[in-house]
């Protein structure tokens, strides 16, 4: 797999490709290794936050439950708070939910109401974009509840799926394309 060029952390050398899961057919990207080793977890996390400007979010979205990783270290880095995006039914207060495709079925994703200031510059962040659904829900979640989405930060892009193409006119970075 091609390293985007300037990036210092080898993200594919922390990828195990997991056959047949969640189900028969799906190539699951499991970016384990790369968050329970320190040193490459620390060079993607800086990786995302050096792609932005110094102050130009307010608050990162974490979309659950491997986005809460980088959601919660990018926060510390650059001094911002964390919200996290949750699948339904695990938030405790009034919520918007928004129901997509995955590339095998349907999930609902929620956010509280009250989540965001009006205006809030919203970083949103996740490990993998695939087939676009999930990150184009939690945008729409987060202006929904008053957030304005400057960027959507992801490990690993699988560019065969499309995502991309999903979200045309949003930045999207990717620390890898496969």
């Amino acid at each position: 797999m091609p390293q985007k060029e300037g990036t210092r952390v080898d993200v594919a050398a922390h990828v195990v490709d997991v056959p047949d899961f969640p189900q028969p057919g799906i190539v699951f990207k499991d970016l384990s290794p790369l968050f329970a080793n320190g040193s490459a977890f620390r060079e993607a996390i800086d990786e995302i936050v050096g792609h932005y400007e110094p102050g130009s979010f307010d608050i990162v979205a974490g979309i659950e439950a491997r986005g809460f990783l980088l959601a919660a270290a990018i926060a510390y880095a650059t001094g911002t708070g964390v919200v996290p995006v949750r699948k339904a039914g695990k938030l405790p207060r009034a919520t918007f939910a928004a129901t997509y495709d995955l590339e095998y079925g349907k999930a609902t994703l929620e956010l509280h109401t009250d989540a965001f200031a009006l205006s809030s510059r919203v970083l949103v962040v996740d490990d993998v974009l695939a087939t676009g659904g999930t990150a184009k829900a939690t945008m729409e979640l987060i202006e929904q509840a008053g957030g304005t989405v400057v960027g959507f930060s992801v490990v690993l892009e699988l560019a065969f799926l499309k995502g991309r193409e999903r979200l045309a006119g949003r930045d999207i970075h990717a620390l890898l394309t496969v």
